[in-house]
């Protein structure tokens, strides 16, 4: 069947699977839906599918709040009318493809199987800015690349020694750079805040390093250093669905089906939507974002154990905020990238141009990215405030133009969204590792799964496709009368020596 067909089966039958009261239900006695649920029709969602389908467990269904698959990979449509493009409002790039013949970035062999258009994008290639308008600054700037690597040629050797972990701020200072100034300041910014959307006070020093290295760094088995940014203008949440056509058959996916509440015990799991359905099966795999799961959009009956809430608690959801702009003419850098020093770290820094030969020329359009507390700060900011302020920042960058009024402008608000409550995680220093398995852990017949339980991969769009296939092998094998695999769990996470008062 085509993907067009499938997916237009897919919406028909999507609430024609169950309906019915939701009402307390006997689990022993009540006819399941289903084997196992997939709470979330992400790229783990659909890769813990596909795994358990190659594993011969079709027996599932995938439950979806929104209308299509793919997560946080979603588009729009933005522009004035005629000169429409299509522009990504979350995941963007495959971050690193293979360096000969060492591992792959699985999203790579999606992107290529499902022929997405992707294209380089190289972060070295910037103009940079001040409050005093173009200043070049590209020696502080790749100054400041050197600083990260030393950063995190440091943390391995804490690693080596079993040293406690410390905020990257320590580990900056400890390994020699300490930015003064807000060009010093702009370019760390775009090495360190640009990847994990939090500044290196909030972040883990170990863990913001073996995050990088994992994926950038071959030498250590990671993918390599290239930066695929998708420009298909069927959007790059093409890949994951097309992917899911591939398998899926229509009775195995709901769309518009958002969970409230999760019910389990031992006999199996019992899932409640927000228009009152319920959903009855053997096993669940939540794959919600850890934002959602902090923030208790979804409720649990028996409550999650101490253990696996402290662990929820103790990671962060962090949040990426691309801001949109199209002019009817480009007035901005001839480079792919743009740099913005301002005395405010983090106001409006990060810039790229889509009207690049490289990309989508002609389109006229330009964002900027913000991240962390400051994209939290401008979602609470109507959207004439937030546009006043970036048109004021290109203005300081382009002092002999005259800015012209916008065709378009539109940014999303991922921190105030239920559905996610932020774009991805980052790992903070108080984050050990016994909170890491406690939070991948499952608890009886309820697994959990996401990016954010990839010990590697946190936070990155591959880390969610692992955890997914993890997941689902994992569970198949239980279900198959195998060995069902648990995570270890720790009680009580301890520090390795006590305080001293």
């Amino acid at each position: 069947m085509s993907f067009l067909k499938l997916t237009g089966a897919l919406l028909a039958l999507a609430t024609s699977l169950v309906n019915v009261a939701a009402t307390p239900v006997d689990l022993a006695s009540h006819p399941k839906n289903a084997t196992v649920l997939i709470l979330g029709g992400g790229v783990t969602g659909v890769i813990a599918a596909r795994s358990l389908a190659q594993k011969g467990i079709t027996s599932f269904i995938i439950v979806e709040a929104r209308s299509e698959l793919g997560g946080r990979a979603q588009d729009a449509k933005f522009g004035a009318k005629g000169k429409e493009v299509t522009v990504e409002l979350g995941c963007n790039w495959v971050q690193g493809t293979q360096t000969g013949d060492g591992l792959a970035n699985p999203i790579w062999g999606l992107v290529k199987k499902h022929n997405v258009k992707v294209q380089n994008n190289d972060w070295d290639n910037i103009t940079t800015y001040d409050m005093t308008g173009a200043n070049d600054y590209t020696d502080l700037f790749f100054e400041s690349e050197d600083a990260y690597t030393t950063l995190t040629v440091g943390a391995g050797t804490r690693v080596d020694k079993k040293l406690v972990d410390a905020t990257g701020r320590v580990g900056y200072a400890l390994t020699g750079w300490k930015p003064q100034t807000p060009q010093a300041r702009a370019s760390e910014y775009y090495q360190f805040d640009w990847e994990y959307a939090q500044t290196p006070e909030q972040s883990s020093w170990i863990a913001s390093s073996w995050g990088n290295n994992f994926t950038y760094d071959p030498d250590v088995g990671g993918f390599g250093g290239d930066n695929l940014m998708a420009i298909d203008q069927r959007g790059f949440k093409t890949f994951i669905q097309a992917e899911a056509a591939t398998f899926l058959k229509p009775n195995q996916v709901m769309f518009n089906s958002t969970v409230t509440n999760i019910t389990y015990s031992n006999s199996g799991v019992n899932v409640t939507l927000k228009d009152g359905r319920f959903l009855l099966a053997d096993y669940a795999i939540t794959t919600f974002s850890v934002g959602v799961l902090q923030n208790d959009d979804v409720g649990f009956s028996p409550p999650l154990p101490d253990w696996k809430q402290e662990a929820i608690q103790s990671i962060v959801m962090a949040t990426y905020t691309k801001i949109f702009f199209q002019f009817d003419h480009d007035f901005w850098f001839d480079t792919q990238m743009g740099l913005y020093a301002d005395e405010e770290r983090g106001r409006y820094p990060v810039w790229q141009t889509l009207d690049h030969v490289d990309f989508l020329p002609g389109s006229g359009v330009v964002f900027v990215t913000t991240t962390g507390d400051y994209s939290i700060r401008i979602e609470s900011l109507p959207d004439s405030q937030v546009k006043a302020e970036v048109l004021g920042v290109l203005q300081t960058m382009f002092p002999h133009v005259k800015i012209p009024e916008p065709l378009d402008f539109m940014f999303p608000r991922w921190n105030a969204n239920p559905l996610f409550r932020g774009s991805y995680s980052n790992w903070p220093p108080s984050f050990f590792s016994q909170h890491h398995q406690n939070l991948r852990a499952n608890v009886g017949r309820l697994w959990f799964s996401g990016e954010a339980m990839s010990l590697k991969y946190f936070g990155f769009l591959h880390g969610a496709y692992f955890e997914g296939e993890r997941a689902g092998f994992l569970l198949a094998e239980c279900i198959k009368g195998g060995s069902c695999v648990e995570d270890q769990v720790t009680q009580d996470v301890t520090n390795c020596a006590p305080y001293k008062i």
